[in-house]
């Protein structure tokens, strides 16, 4: 019996207006573990609005707000850190020490990541030219996709993208 896991789209579990999907499968036994639904170009559009919209009200929060959230996400993960190594384990075919140690390396990027907006400041060079100053100014770049293969090895890499959206 396999699981159907929805999409997350602005706020809320969805299977989207799709009418196909893909099967997610056990490395371990070769059966279907899950089934996952194929988004469509509406379903990819109302995502991307969501976060638009989201991301206004994230970029008007001071990185130190920001931060706060980002820890109570690590807090998150630490709480439920055996379930979703169960998960990970079962999905990629790990040892459960294997998965636990790609979630503390993917929190350990998220916590480098929370430190870092205090190390970013603008600079300013005044008479970079003749009657020209120059400066350079964080903010917040809006929302961004990235759509790449996941293995196993990409964990800790999914975990520190989550972890840039502080900058």
């Amino acid at each position: 019996m396999s699981t159907q896991i929805p999409h997350f789209i602005d706020g809320r579990r969805t299977a989207g207006g799709s009418q196909r999907s893909t099967d997610v499968f056990d490395p371990n036994t070769g059966g279907v573990q899950a089934t996952l639904p194929l988004a469509n170009a509406a379903d990819v559009d109302g995502a991307v609005a969501s976060a638009a919209a989201a991301q206004r009200g994230w970029a008007a929060q001071n990185p130190q707000r920001r931060a706060r959230v980002m820890m109570r996400f690590i807090n998150l993960v630490n709480d439920n850190i055996d379930e979703l190594a169960e998960l990970l384990s079962r999905e990629h075919g790990k040892t459960l020490e294997d998965a636990r140690g790609d979630i503390q390396r993917g929190i350990e990027v998220i916590e480098f990541s929370v430190g870092i907006p205090h190390l970013l400041k603008g600079e300013h060079t005044e008479g970079a030219g003749p009657g020209i100053d120059v400066f350079s100014l964080r903010q917040p770049l809006g929302v961004v996709a990235g759509i790449t293969r996941s293995t196993s090895r990409d964990d800790p890499a999914v975990a520190g993208r989550a972890g840039t959206g502080l900058r």
